[in-house]
């Protein structure tokens, strides 16, 4: 299993062992799983983002209780009250409805807080053929099956917004980010001697199978590459 080394906490063996249980209820490869909480959290669960001050900050509830022109607060107890919090950034309202709070996520181990990574996850189950799907369902569930070309917007949030707001992924700068520049982001954001162990094949194809498999992802990434070039702001 890749990126164990940057799970520090203390219940190190049996995180690990929640890890390939949930991953296998979830049918899923279980490098996938730890490729998204490393890139959200650093697998670490007691990490809670920080936003500049002109963001400002709702409760579970949709209840502003940090308004803009605020600084964050310090206290991780205090920000998680308002900000995305956990192995997979857990937005209050999302916690909320898994029947628990950012406020008591951050206080759980890292074994623990897997519970609610995998109810968070289980609806999806089915669906999540790839760890781009696997991630689209982190950062934006409804994008999921979408084509490359598709924006990511809604009817409420503007796909200008999204962009600003997650300038690394806008990988052309055009204020908008589509699919293929998505999963162009992911794909730099794994170590080439990892990507095998999280582009290869979904667990439990025959060797045979996944070596075909494999060839076909690494030249439909390699599609994605030439599509992001010959569509880069000029």
């Amino acid at each position: 299993m890749i990126f164990t080394d940057l799970y520090k906490q203390s219940d190190k063996q049996s995180f690990i062992n929640k890890v390939n249980e949930y991953s296998e209820l979830l049918g899923i490869n279980p490098n996938w799983l730890m490729a998204v909480m490393k890139a959200e959290s650093g697998l670490n669960p007691q990490a809670v983002n920080k936003q500049p001050a002109s963001v400002p900050g709702y409760d579970e509830d949709g209840i502003l209780i940090k308004p803009a022109g605020q600084p964050d607060a310090e206290n991780i107890n205090v920000r998680s009250l308002y900000r995305a919090t956990g192995l997979i950034q857990f937005m209050p309202k999302t916690a909320k409805g898994l029947n628990t709070h950012t406020d008591d996520l951050v206080e759980m181990s890292g074994t623990e807080q897997l519970y609610y990574v995998y109810k968070y996850y289980q609806p999806y189950k089915g669906k999540i053929k790839s760890y781009f799907d696997l991630y689209l369902v982190t950062f934006f569930p409804v994008a999921i099956g979408k084509p490359d070309n598709w924006t990511f917007e809604t009817s409420k949030i503007k796909a200008s917004t999204i962009a600003r707001q997650n300038p690394g992924i806008d990988l052309n700068k055009d204020d908008k980010i589509t699919i293929a520049e998505f999963k162009g982001y992911l794909l730099k954001t794994i170590p080439d001697n990892l990507k095998p162990f999280v582009f290869g094949s979904a667990p439990g194809n025959n060797a045979g199978t996944g070596e075909k498999k494999n060839n076909l992802i690494w030249l439909y990434l390699a599609a994605i590459g030439i599509f992001l070039y010959f569509n880069r702001r000029k």
